[in-house]
């Protein structure tokens, strides 16, 4: 699969809820403050709305992974063709004064699977499945008026390119306790030989104030693009299913033994921008198709 073919999931995976009021943001003190005082006054410089994704999506502190669960199916005809599996784990870096843009750093794979027996697809019509892999992705959130927004830098090498997401991801409250962020998608740039690469994503999220459900992090994914490159022609229509997990042994089964056995370094995120830079250079090569 080349790399222009994986930018199938730009933004990808979940959140946790804090959507409280915010505090008054507090005055700076003479003495120099414990670093999670200090973080705690930035967070108040930003909307509620902009704490719950962020918390949501990359987490609080410790590492946290999105799984998910869905199919491809032939479009028009409905045809399921292939189960997907697949996970990102994240963490998060926020900034030093309130208003800077934060940092979300992720990896994320995903596997294809059969469509009637479920098991991981390591090959179709004689043909090598890869699954989808992002050794990285470092992703900055910024906070506008009635809505978040987003960059995404990917790529290894000379390949190294920042994403935009055009319009932002917008944010409303369905009720008082469900706070809906909703990341479309459109994706249209020239391949070698002339082509075009053409899809349509769009991630809504679905975030619960603690206590309400019993799964607050919910996700729903859709794409309307082309089959994957080993399973021939046509268009297809890709959903996913995705929620968080807190832990390893969180994960449904097959995915984690999947992880464990093919995708070991897809379990912990990258550890600070440094490692990010690392891979950019050209450690991440291989890892691209892995």
């Amino acid at each position: 699969m080349n790399y222009k073919a994986r930018r199938m999931l730009v933004l990808g995976s979940l959140l946790p809820l804090l959507a409280m009021p915010a505090p008054a943001f507090a005055k700076p003190a003479a003495a120099a403050k414990p670093a999670a005082a200090a973080q705690k006054d930035v967070r108040a410089g930003y909307s509620p709305e902009f704490r719950a994704w962020v918390d949501a999506r990359a987490g609080t502190g410790k590492p946290v992974h999105w799984v998910a669960e869905g199919g491809v199916y032939e479009y028009p005809s409905g045809r399921k063709l292939f189960g997907m599996v697949g996970f990102d784990s994240s963490r998060v870096i926020w900034p030093t004064r309130a208003g800077d843009p934060v940092v979300h750093l992720t990896r994320k794979t995903f596997a294809f699977t059969d469509p009637q027996t479920g098991e991981i697809l390591r090959e179709y019509n004689g043909k090598p499945v890869s699954p989808v892999a992002y050794p990285y992705q470092m992703i900055t959130y910024r906070e506008d008026v009635g809505r978040i927004l987003v960059e995404v830098e990917q790529g290894v090498g000379k390949g190294v390119q920042i994403i935009k997401q055009r319009d932002g991801i917008r944010y409303r409250w369905l009720g008082k306790d469900t706070l809906a962020v909703t990341a479309p998608i459109f994706l249209d740039a020239p391949l070698p030989g002339g082509g075009r690469y053409e899809a349509w994503e769009n991630y809504d999220f679905f975030l619960h104030r603690p206590g309400k459900v019993a799964e607050p992090h919910q996700m729903s994914w859709q794409r309307f693009g082309s089959v994957p490159p080993w399973a021939g022609q046509g268009k297809a229509i890709y959903h996913l299913l995705s929620w968080r997990v807190e832990r390893e042994d969180e994960f449904p089964p097959q995915i984690l033994a999947w992880a464990k056995a093919a995708m070991p370094m897809w379990l912990k995120p990258p550890a600070d921008i440094d490692e990010v830079r690392r891979l950019q250079r050209g450690e991440a090569g291989e890892a691209w198709a892995k």
